[in-house]
């Protein structure tokens, strides 16, 4: 099948989700599709440009009123599909609906091309709180026009367990995994009263609930009457609301600061490659999202889990992710704003034998390969 796989923005080399897009594109390759990968970026002369495969389809100049245009025109994407054949459009939510949007996708569906939007997150309203009202006026607009705008396709590509998203029917896959780019865990689990070194790692937001675990580890230390050591090591980046506190929780550094616990957070920043592998290797238990509920999700497949179980580490959430519940190498969180019970990781970590190939096996069945041919399969039977 020919494939125009859709991004509303450009890609970063240290963003997780420009490396899960890509994984994505060569997951529908790996299955013998032709894809091609539409984005939205800046030339080397500052120009805003629409890109399909690295070639430039339009050239939308400099200014505002080419941040404006990019916005609005469709009509080269439009062309390219008609011009080359394409039969299926993989587009990625950009919270971004609007009467130009729906125009392209009606024209899309007028000649036959089928079309599918992913939603990463569902729902996402909640996420927007607290953010500039840049962004908030954005969703007002995306909220007046997104159920004309799934109205147009064939269906809603989710990781919740939602059977129908703003009035259109859903395709539910998991997050996937490219097991090429993850390397197996070659740490040690630590012996009994040795330190015990946690890793989290993502680009910190409200919603991954750092602050739970950080506070959790001041009261290890303020209650434990002999306290074993156990660190808590954060790869990415921290925005300074999250160090220093939001509408959504308490501040990292204020958090500890009360409980006179800096030298047990290590900041490491973004890391890569080796340099992450030497990290998470020192470390015997990872932290996933600990504060999906702030957002008004319970159900959702992350990323981060599946990277986690790809890597062949143990680790804690505290959403609902059917493909983990009842794994043996998790430990389930409430999905409250109580700190998390350090002792219980403790004590997980002391009886804990699944070796990493062992856990890395659990997953074969979420690459990308697997879980985007559901979606074509899905659209075409």
């Amino acid at each position: 099948m020919r494939i125009l796989f859709l991004v509303y923005h450009g890609f970063s080399e240290v963003s997780g989700i420009s490396k899960k897009i890509h994984y994505q594109v060569k997951g529908l390759r790996e299955s013998g599709h032709d894809v091609r990968l539409c984005y939205y970026g800046f030339a080397e002369n500052g120009h805003r440009c629409r890109y399909i495969d690295d070639k430039v389809v339009k050239d939308y100049g400099t200014g505002k009123w080419a941040a404006v245009r990019q916005r609005l025109n469709y009509k080269c994407v439009y062309d390219y599909c008609i011009r080359e054949g394409i039969q299926f459009v993989y587009a990625r939510c950009f919270q971004n609906a609007n009467p130009w949007l729906i125009h392209f996708f009606k024209r899309l569906k007028k000649v036959g091309i089928n079309t599918v939007t992913e939603i990463p997150t569902y729902p996402y309203d909640s996420e927007f709180v607290g953010f500039p009202i840049q962004n908030r006026m954005g969703l007002k607009v995306d909220q007046l026009f997104r159920h004309q705008l799934y109205a147009q396709m064939d269906a809603v590509v989710t990781f919740s367990d939602a059977t129908e998203i703003f009035g259109q029917r859903t395709i539910n896959i998991s997050n996937g995994v490219d097991f090429d780019s993850i390397p197996l865990y070659d740490g040690q689990l630590s012996a009994v009263d040795s330190p015990l070194h946690l890793i989290g790692v993502a680009e910190v937001h409200y919603w991954h609930g750092y602050d739970r675990l950080i506070a959790g580890l001041g009261e290890y230390y303020q209650q434990a009457k002999k306290p074993r050591e156990v660190f808590f090591h954060i790869v990415g980046g921290v925005a300074n609301s999250e160090m220093h506190g939001s509408v959504h929780a308490s501040g990292f550094a204020e958090l500890m600061d009360k409980y006179q616990i800096r030298d047990k957070v290590i900041l490491h920043g973004q890391l890569f490659g080796s340099q992450l592998d030497e990290v998470f290797n020192q470390c015997q238990f990872a932290v996933g999202s600990l504060g999906r509920h702030r957002s008004g999700i319970t159900v959702i497949k992350t990323l981060k889990n599946r990277e986690y179980a790809t890597r062949g580490i143990p680790f804690i959430y505290s959403e609902q992710d059917s493909d983990f519940e009842r794994m043996p190498y998790i430990v389930k969180a409430p999905a409250d704003e109580s700190p998390i019970d350090i002792q219980r990781i403790i004590d997980f970590v002391d009886s804990f034998s699944m070796s990493p190939t062992e856990i890395r096996k659990t997953v074969e069945h979420l690459t990308w390969k697997i879980q985007m041919q559901r979606v074509i399969d899905k659209v075409t039977e």
